[in-house]
Protein backbone atom coordinates (compact mmCIF):
# COMPACT_ATOMS: atom_id res chain seq x y z
CA UNK A 1 0.00 0.00 0.00
CA UNK A 2 1.32 3.67 -0.73
CA UNK A 3 2.10 6.26 1.85
CA UNK A 4 -0.90 8.19 0.57
CA UNK A 5 -3.08 5.11 0.63
CA UNK A 6 -1.81 4.96 4.51
CA UNK A 7 -2.00 8.12 5.56
CA UNK A 8 -5.46 8.06 4.02
CA UNK A 9 -6.72 4.78 5.55
CA UNK A 10 -5.44 5.95 9.22
CA UNK A 11 -7.34 8.85 8.57
CA UNK A 12 -10.61 7.14 8.74
CA UNK A 13 -9.37 5.32 11.81
CA UNK A 14 -12.48 5.40 14.13
CA UNK A 15 -14.47 7.31 11.93
CA UNK A 16 -17.89 6.47 11.47
CA UNK A 17 -18.64 7.28 15.20
CA UNK A 18 -17.74 10.63 14.53
CA UNK A 19 -20.56 10.72 12.18
CA UNK A 20 -23.70 12.19 14.13
CA UNK A 21 -26.81 10.18 14.56
CA UNK A 22 -28.82 13.20 13.19
CA UNK A 23 -27.41 15.50 10.07
CA UNK A 24 -28.69 18.82 9.35
CA UNK A 25 -29.66 19.01 5.43
CA UNK A 26 -29.25 22.30 3.98
CA UNK A 27 -30.91 21.35 0.33
CA UNK A 28 -33.76 23.56 -0.49
CA UNK A 29 -33.48 26.28 1.95
CA UNK A 30 -32.39 29.18 -0.45
CA UNK A 31 -31.86 32.45 0.97
CA UNK A 32 -32.39 31.34 4.41
CA UNK A 33 -29.80 28.65 4.34
CA UNK A 34 -27.16 31.01 6.94
CA UNK A 35 -29.66 31.16 9.54
CA UNK A 36 -31.07 28.07 9.52
CA UNK A 37 -27.67 26.92 9.51
CA UNK A 38 -26.45 29.38 12.71
CA UNK A 39 -30.17 27.64 14.21
CA UNK A 40 -29.24 23.98 13.48
CA UNK A 41 -25.70 24.62 15.39
CA UNK A 42 -27.38 27.02 18.37
CA UNK A 43 -29.70 23.84 18.72
CA UNK A 44 -27.42 21.47 19.16
CA UNK A 45 -26.40 20.02 15.27
CA UNK A 46 -23.15 18.73 14.98
CA UNK A 47 -23.38 17.40 11.56
CA UNK A 48 -24.14 19.73 8.25
CA UNK A 49 -24.45 18.71 4.67
CA UNK A 50 -24.53 20.23 1.36
CA UNK A 51 -23.15 20.17 -1.93
CA UNK A 52 -21.60 22.10 -4.70
CA UNK A 53 -25.00 22.29 -6.63
CA UNK A 54 -26.08 25.88 -6.30
CA UNK A 55 -29.50 24.59 -8.26
CA UNK A 56 -30.39 23.08 -4.93
CA UNK A 57 -28.19 24.32 -2.23
CA UNK A 58 -26.40 27.42 -1.54
CA UNK A 59 -23.07 26.27 0.05
CA UNK A 60 -21.55 29.91 0.27
CA UNK A 61 -24.59 30.51 2.68
CA UNK A 62 -23.82 27.51 4.77
CA UNK A 63 -20.01 28.34 5.34
CA UNK A 64 -21.56 31.95 5.99
CA UNK A 65 -23.82 29.92 8.79
CA UNK A 66 -20.72 28.21 9.97
CA UNK A 67 -18.33 31.23 10.14
CA UNK A 68 -21.28 33.08 12.50
CA UNK A 69 -22.08 30.46 14.58
CA UNK A 70 -18.13 29.43 15.27
CA UNK A 71 -17.38 33.21 15.67
CA UNK A 72 -20.34 33.34 17.68
CA UNK A 73 -19.01 30.82 20.44
CA UNK A 74 -21.90 28.23 19.15
CA UNK A 75 -19.29 25.56 18.17
CA UNK A 76 -15.83 24.70 16.89
CA UNK A 77 -14.76 23.52 13.49
CA UNK A 78 -12.92 20.17 15.32
CA UNK A 79 -16.69 19.59 16.91
CA UNK A 80 -18.52 19.40 13.85
CA UNK A 81 -18.93 16.82 11.13
CA UNK A 82 -18.92 18.81 7.31
CA UNK A 83 -19.43 17.19 4.42
CA UNK A 84 -20.46 18.36 0.48
CA UNK A 85 -20.75 16.73 -2.83
CA UNK A 86 -19.54 16.62 -6.13
CA UNK A 87 -22.66 16.97 -8.34
CA UNK A 88 -21.98 15.78 -12.06
CA UNK A 89 -24.38 17.38 -14.77
CA UNK A 90 -25.17 20.04 -12.03
CA UNK A 91 -26.05 22.63 -14.44
CA UNK A 92 -25.16 26.21 -15.87
CA UNK A 93 -24.09 27.57 -12.60
CA UNK A 94 -22.31 24.42 -11.29
CA UNK A 95 -19.18 25.38 -9.64
CA UNK A 96 -16.76 23.75 -12.47
CA UNK A 97 -16.60 24.09 -16.28
CA UNK A 98 -18.71 21.87 -18.01
CA UNK A 99 -16.23 21.83 -20.60
CA UNK A 100 -13.62 20.12 -18.70
CA UNK A 101 -12.45 16.70 -18.06
CA UNK A 102 -14.17 14.95 -15.44
CA UNK A 103 -11.30 15.08 -13.15
CA UNK A 104 -11.07 19.31 -13.36
CA UNK A 105 -14.45 18.74 -12.58
CA UNK A 106 -13.73 17.54 -9.36
CA UNK A 107 -10.68 19.91 -8.77
CA UNK A 108 -13.01 23.04 -9.33
CA UNK A 109 -15.95 21.54 -7.22
CA UNK A 110 -13.64 20.97 -4.19
CA UNK A 111 -11.47 24.17 -4.84
CA UNK A 112 -15.29 25.90 -4.54
CA UNK A 113 -16.00 24.05 -1.48
CA UNK A 114 -13.11 24.83 0.23
CA UNK A 115 -13.37 28.34 -0.47
CA UNK A 116 -17.19 28.35 0.98
CA UNK A 117 -15.50 27.11 4.40
CA UNK A 118 -12.77 28.80 4.89
CA UNK A 119 -11.67 30.77 8.09
CA UNK A 120 -13.56 28.28 10.02
CA UNK A 121 -10.46 28.41 12.55
CA UNK A 122 -9.96 30.46 15.17
CA UNK A 123 -6.17 31.08 14.12
CA UNK A 124 -5.29 31.64 10.35
CA UNK A 125 -1.85 30.01 8.81
CA UNK A 126 -0.47 27.28 7.15
CA UNK A 127 -1.71 24.33 9.91
CA UNK A 128 -5.08 26.10 9.95
CA UNK A 129 -6.24 25.50 6.12
CA UNK A 130 -9.93 24.64 5.54
CA UNK A 131 -10.91 21.03 5.02
CA UNK A 132 -13.88 19.06 4.54
CA UNK A 133 -15.25 15.67 6.71
CA UNK A 134 -16.75 13.79 3.63
CA UNK A 135 -16.60 14.56 0.05
CA UNK A 136 -19.64 12.78 -1.87
CA UNK A 137 -20.13 11.69 -5.43
CA UNK A 138 -23.38 13.39 -5.59
CA UNK A 139 -24.25 10.27 -8.47
CA UNK A 140 -22.56 7.47 -10.20
CA UNK A 141 -21.35 8.97 -13.66
CA UNK A 142 -22.87 6.76 -16.37
CA UNK A 143 -20.28 4.44 -17.28
CA UNK A 144 -17.79 2.89 -14.15
CA UNK A 145 -15.07 4.21 -16.45
CA UNK A 146 -16.29 7.76 -15.49
CA UNK A 147 -17.49 6.82 -12.13
CA UNK A 148 -13.31 5.80 -11.37
CA UNK A 149 -12.37 8.97 -12.89
CA UNK A 150 -14.23 11.06 -10.79
CA UNK A 151 -13.31 8.52 -7.81
CA UNK A 152 -9.55 8.87 -8.23
CA UNK A 153 -9.87 12.27 -8.47
CA UNK A 154 -11.80 12.88 -5.12
CA UNK A 155 -8.94 10.46 -3.69
CA UNK A 156 -6.06 13.11 -4.57
CA UNK A 157 -7.55 15.53 -1.76
CA UNK A 158 -7.10 12.52 1.02
CA UNK A 159 -6.65 13.15 3.69
CA UNK A 160 -5.19 16.58 3.78
CA UNK A 161 -8.14 18.78 2.40
CA UNK A 162 -10.92 15.74 2.65
CA UNK A 163 -10.87 13.41 5.52
CA UNK A 164 -13.24 10.99 3.92
CA UNK A 165 -15.17 10.10 0.63
CA UNK A 166 -18.92 8.71 -0.07
CA UNK A 167 -21.51 7.97 -2.56
CA UNK A 168 -24.58 8.86 -3.27
CA UNK A 169 -28.04 7.92 -4.91
CA UNK A 170 -25.79 4.54 -5.66
CA UNK A 171 -27.69 0.81 -6.08
CA UNK A 172 -25.51 -1.85 -4.62
CA UNK A 173 -23.75 -3.13 -7.50
CA UNK A 174 -22.23 0.13 -8.25
CA UNK A 175 -21.90 0.47 -4.19
CA UNK A 176 -19.23 -3.00 -4.10
CA UNK A 177 -18.26 -1.97 -7.66
CA UNK A 178 -16.49 1.40 -6.72
CA UNK A 179 -15.69 -0.36 -3.34
CA UNK A 180 -13.20 -3.09 -4.63
CA UNK A 181 -11.88 -0.41 -7.06
CA UNK A 182 -10.89 2.16 -5.17
CA UNK A 183 -8.15 2.70 -3.44
CA UNK A 184 -9.49 5.19 -0.04
CA UNK A 185 -12.94 2.95 0.06
CA UNK A 186 -15.88 4.60 0.76
CA UNK A 187 -17.24 5.72 3.98
CA UNK A 188 -20.45 6.77 3.92
CA UNK A 189 -23.21 6.20 1.61
CA UNK A 190 -26.21 8.63 1.34
CA UNK A 191 -29.59 7.24 -0.44
CA UNK A 192 -33.10 7.65 -0.11
CA UNK A 193 -34.72 5.62 2.58
CA UNK A 194 -37.95 4.40 0.66
CA UNK A 195 -39.78 1.37 -0.40
CA UNK A 196 -38.56 1.62 -4.01
CA UNK A 197 -35.22 0.62 -3.09
CA UNK A 198 -36.93 -2.18 -0.45
CA UNK A 199 -35.28 0.44 2.04
CA UNK A 200 -31.82 -0.60 1.17
CA UNK A 201 -31.91 -3.69 2.97
CA UNK A 202 -28.67 -5.18 0.84
CA UNK A 203 -26.73 -1.81 0.54
CA UNK A 204 -27.56 -1.56 4.50
CA UNK A 205 -25.95 -4.90 4.87
CA UNK A 206 -23.13 -4.51 2.51
CA UNK A 207 -22.40 -0.90 4.37
CA UNK A 208 -22.11 -2.97 7.66
CA UNK A 209 -19.84 -5.53 6.33
CA UNK A 210 -17.69 -2.90 5.19
CA UNK A 211 -17.42 -0.04 7.80
CA UNK A 212 -19.50 2.07 6.02
CA UNK A 213 -21.68 4.71 7.47
CA UNK A 214 -25.39 4.44 5.90
CA UNK A 215 -27.17 8.41 5.74
CA UNK A 216 -30.55 8.29 4.81
CA UNK A 217 -32.56 10.48 3.49
CA UNK A 218 -36.41 11.57 2.43
CA UNK A 219 -36.77 9.32 5.80
CA UNK A 220 -39.95 11.14 6.91
CA UNK A 221 -41.55 12.44 3.45
CA UNK A 222 -41.03 9.35 1.21
CA UNK A 223 -42.71 7.59 4.83
CA UNK A 224 -45.79 8.32 5.67
CA UNK A 225 -47.03 4.67 5.97
CA UNK A 226 -43.86 3.94 8.87
CA UNK A 227 -45.20 7.11 10.46
CA UNK A 228 -48.27 5.72 11.14
CA UNK A 229 -46.94 1.92 11.78
CA UNK A 230 -47.27 0.00 14.87
CA UNK A 231 -43.95 0.19 16.45
CA UNK A 232 -43.48 3.60 15.22
CA UNK A 233 -46.40 4.76 16.78
CA UNK A 234 -45.80 2.23 20.40
CA UNK A 235 -42.36 3.52 20.75
CA UNK A 236 -43.64 7.43 20.28
CA UNK A 237 -46.12 6.29 22.89
CA UNK A 238 -43.50 4.13 25.42
CA UNK A 239 -40.92 7.00 25.06
CA UNK A 240 -43.10 10.03 25.36
CA UNK A 241 -41.39 11.37 21.97
CA UNK A 242 -43.41 12.75 18.56
CA UNK A 243 -43.61 10.23 15.91
CA UNK A 244 -41.42 11.57 13.91
CA UNK A 245 -38.61 11.70 16.37
CA UNK A 246 -39.94 7.66 16.91
CA UNK A 247 -38.93 6.90 13.38
CA UNK A 248 -35.74 8.94 13.00
CA UNK A 249 -34.78 6.47 16.09
CA UNK A 250 -36.06 3.32 14.35
CA UNK A 251 -34.15 3.25 10.96
CA UNK A 252 -30.98 5.15 13.81
CA UNK A 253 -31.52 1.81 14.99
CA UNK A 254 -30.79 -0.26 12.28
CA UNK A 255 -27.55 0.12 12.79
CA UNK A 256 -24.41 1.99 11.34
CA UNK A 257 -26.71 4.70 10.19
CA UNK A 258 -27.57 8.66 10.08
CA UNK A 259 -30.61 10.16 9.30
CA UNK A 260 -30.59 13.70 7.22
CA UNK A 261 -33.29 16.18 9.24
CA UNK A 262 -33.86 19.55 7.08
CA UNK A 263 -36.86 20.78 9.25
CA UNK A 264 -37.00 24.74 8.86
CA UNK A 265 -38.51 24.95 12.65
CA UNK A 266 -35.97 26.01 15.92
CA UNK A 267 -38.12 24.32 17.93
CA UNK A 268 -38.01 21.00 16.57
CA UNK A 269 -34.60 21.20 15.84
CA UNK A 270 -34.04 20.96 19.54
CA UNK A 271 -36.72 18.59 19.77
CA UNK A 272 -35.92 15.95 17.17
CA UNK A 273 -32.08 16.42 19.14
CA UNK A 274 -33.59 15.68 22.59
CA UNK A 275 -35.98 13.06 21.36
CA UNK A 276 -33.62 11.15 19.35
CA UNK A 277 -31.34 11.15 22.54
CA UNK A 278 -34.69 10.01 25.03
CA UNK A 279 -34.59 7.10 23.44
CA UNK A 280 -31.08 6.52 23.75
CA UNK A 281 -31.60 6.37 27.05
CA UNK A 282 -35.21 4.84 26.91
CA UNK A 283 -33.56 1.91 25.50
CA UNK A 284 -30.97 0.83 28.15
CA UNK A 285 -33.59 1.22 31.20
CA UNK A 286 -35.07 -1.54 32.68
CA UNK A 287 -38.60 -0.23 31.48
CA UNK A 288 -37.53 0.81 27.66
CA UNK A 289 -35.53 -2.27 26.77
CA UNK A 290 -37.88 -4.66 26.11
CA UNK A 291 -40.25 -2.23 24.44
CA UNK A 292 -37.21 -1.46 22.28
CA UNK A 293 -36.60 -4.74 20.86
CA UNK A 294 -39.15 -5.59 20.15
CA UNK A 295 -40.23 -2.04 18.15
CA UNK A 296 -36.91 -2.72 16.49
CA UNK A 297 -37.99 -5.98 15.90
CA UNK A 298 -41.46 -5.35 14.17
CA UNK A 299 -39.76 -1.89 12.48
CA UNK A 300 -37.34 -4.24 10.45
CA UNK A 301 -39.72 -6.66 9.96
CA UNK A 302 -42.01 -3.77 8.44
CA UNK A 303 -39.86 -2.23 6.05
CA UNK A 304 -39.08 -5.86 4.72
CA UNK A 305 -42.72 -6.27 4.28
CA UNK A 306 -42.97 -2.51 2.79
CA UNK A 307 -40.39 -2.58 0.53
Amino acid sequence: MSSHTDAAASSTTGFNHRVPSLIYGTAWKKERTTELVVQALRAGFKGIDTAAQPKHYREDLVGDGVRQAVRDGLARREELYIQTKYSPYAGEDAPYNAHATIAEQVQQSVASSLHSFRSLLETDGPDQEPYLDCLVLHSPLPTLSQTMEAWTAMESFVPSKIRTLGISNTDLRTLVTVHEHAKIKPSVVQNRFYPATHYDVMVRAFCNGNNIRYQSFWTLTANPHLLVSSPVRTLASEAQISVQAALYSLVIGLGNVSVLNGTTNEGRMRKDLEEVERVQQFKSSDTGRACWQKCSTDFERTIIMRG
